[in-house]
């Protein structure tokens, strides 16, 4: 129609008229240079660091599966387990940058591992964009219900009577449950003994056959333990009291300030993405993220639906990074 001018054409008309100015200055960008994401014919590669059919890949499948629905785009879920989910950031911190390629993952990758394993093949700030903190994740101290102790201050004086005749397991050496038994040692100046196991299945078995005496589990399965009559809970390590136990107090209520550190798991980027695809990823899967099935599939496994966008999640990162480096340090924890 000869209404229509073409792009080529506008474009060429600008340049044309500040070259006949004198001007020296570049024209402006135009908004139709700016795509929005996701574009059509593209595919979105979710990098998941761990086994298919565990929690986060779950929930990774449920919103990749939501986001195709929505905006027509395929999401591909590539699972890369291994090395405490080393192998799959480090997939995604060499990716092209053009906000295709993401990572989805927990709090050890960025805040945990750098303190921890030595030669780290990646940077958790320099390469990588925090684009959606998706969940927030709370741990509860969960006692085996033989235990000669019922509460916090039961627990601690029993420690302190007994130095090292209490077992603390966790499902791995560096994991949320090994650093928050860290932590409790050093607030609660008690002499108790790590037990490490390989996995959240082994390190439960051990508390309910007794092996270990506590542990920081997961809140859903900690309160269908509860429920069972299989354990007694002590008190969620948060900074807030957990929906589902309203009535239990966290352990900073009970005098133990360090036991705050909420666990996550959220997108990242690589590091040289540009601000705005990021926020335009953010809001992407934060539309998904708000829909019922995804927000009951969330507070079902007793977690909380975040949504915080790129720069507050940046500030979360960056803060939890220095408060578990804190930990780590004092506890002097390695990893190979």
């Amino acid at each position: 129609m000869k209404n229509k001018i073409s792009v080529m054409s506008l474009r060429s008309s600008i340049a044309g008229l500040v070259m006949g100015m004198g001007c020296t200055f570049a024209a402006p960008a135009l908004a139709a240079d700016t795509a929005s994401w996701p574009e059509a014919g593209k595919t979105i590669t979710v990098i998941v660091p761990f086994p298919a059919g565990s929690g986060s890949d779950s929930l990774a499948r449920r919103l990749g599966q939501e986001v195709t629905k929505q905006t027509g785009v395929p999401v591909v879920i590539d699972n890369r387990p291994g090395g405490s989910t080393v192998i799959g950031a480090q997939h995604v911190a060499r990716a092209q940058p053009d906000g295709y390629t993401l990572l989805y993952t927990v709090v050890v990758t960025h805040t945990q591992n750098p303190h921890l394993v030595k030669d780290l093949p990646y940077d958790p700030f320099k390469d990588f964009t925090p684009v959606l903190q998706l969940v927030r994740s709370a741990t509860v101290l969960s006692a085996n219900k033989d235990t000669p102790f019922d509460t916090t201050k039961e627990l601690i004086a029993y420690a302190k009577a007994n130095p090292g005749k209490l077992n603390f397991g966790s499902y791995s050496t560096g994991s949320t449950s090994h650093l928050n038994g860290e932590i409790l040692k050093q607030e609660a100046d008690i002499d108790i003994v790590h037990v490490p196991y390989k996995g959240t299945a082994d390190a439960s078995r051990a508390l309910l056959a007794g092996e270990v005496q506590i542990y920081f589990d997961g809140t859903a399965t900690a309160v269908e333990k509860w429920k069972g009559g299989m354990v007694k809970l002590l008190g969620p390590a948060t900074d807030k009291r957990l929906s589902v136990l309203p009535d239990l107090p966290t352990l900073e209520e009970q005098g133990l300030p360090g036991l705050n550190i909420v666990g996550w798991q959220g997108l990242f980027a690589p590091g040289d993405v540009q601000p705005e695809v990021a926020e335009q990823v953010a809001s992407v899967f934060r539309k998904v993220l708000q829909t019922p099935d995804i927000v009951n599939f969330i507070e079902s496994g007793g977690n909380e639906v975040s949504g915080a966008g790129p720069d507050e999640y940046a500030k979360i990162v960056r803060n939890d990074y220095e408060r578990w480096g804190k930990v780590i340090k004092s506890a002097g924890i390695t990893l190979e």
